[in-house]
């Protein structure tokens, strides 16, 4: 385990000495900002955070891919990743190390975004309960995320090509409560029980379920251990 916390503390100074972590922090400031803002406007605005976690969710398809996509890609690139195998690492240490690395850096953008809340609770009366839950299901919804573009970075060698795949897989997943619709059976209930975002949305509305938890739970398990059996592989060719 001692391995996984150097792998993984070497990744968090590598993303919070990196540019691009900055201007992905930036963009999740920038624009969940705006979501928040945008019914103030109206004559009667609600005190909520849904708008927030509404936006937040569909950025984060974009914005998570970019923050997992040169974990593994790149030492492929620059050659790294042979000194990685070679050495008395385990594989899932690796994995696990430069998972838990994203992770840290999500919690401070999720850190961040308590301003918002802070606001509502200064200056209206907001019910805690859906914020708690929101906060809880956004953590569990980034955590999957970045799970997914690990696994896409452990793929290729090409952090754009890890990154679109890594998007594909992500708008599959929140597309597929919409085609739950279109296909009848057995088939359209599994394909509607693999939607992540109609498990998301009961924790905006303040319902924390249990099926739901362990949903993404498993989701992160699932694509977690894709990315370590891929890199076993690896290490053999």
């Amino acid at each position: 385990m001692r391995t996984a916390q150097a792998v993984a503390w070497k990744e968090i100074q590598i993303y919070f000495s990196s540019p691009t972590a900055y201007i992905v922090g930036l963009i999740f400031l920038a624009l969940t900002g705006f979501f928040f803002t945008q019914d103030l406007g109206d004559p009667f605005p609600e005190a909520t955070l849904v708008p927030f976690f509404d936006g937040a969710m569909v950025m984060f398809i974009l914005l998570a891919p970019a923050l997992t996509m040169r974990l593994l890609a790149e030492e492929s690139k620059l050659g790294t990743i042979e000194l990685l195998l070679t050495s008395p690492v385990r594989d899932w240490e690796v994995i696990i190390g430069k998972y838990v690395a994203s992770l840290v850096f999500f919690l401070v953008l999720v850190g961040l975004s308590f301003f918002y809340a802070i606001l509502l609770f200064v200056y209206a009366d907001p019910d805690p309960g859906p914020i708690y839950a929101g906060y809880l299901g956004f953590f569990l919804y980034g955590a999957a995320a970045l799970a997914v573009g690990l696994l896409t970075s452990t793929m290729s060698n090409n952090q754009i090509v890890s990154a679109v795949v890594a998007m594909g897989i992500l708008l599959a997943l929140f597309f597929a409560d919409r085609a739950f619709g279109s296909v009848s059976g057995l088939a359209g209930e599994i394909i509607g029980e693999m939607g992540i975002r109609g498990h998301f949305d009961d924790f905006s509305r303040g319902v924390i379920d249990t099926t739901n938890i362990v949903y993404f739970i498993s989701v992160i398990a699932f694509f977690l251990f894709l990315s370590i059996r891929i890199l076993e592989s690896r290490r053999w060719r």
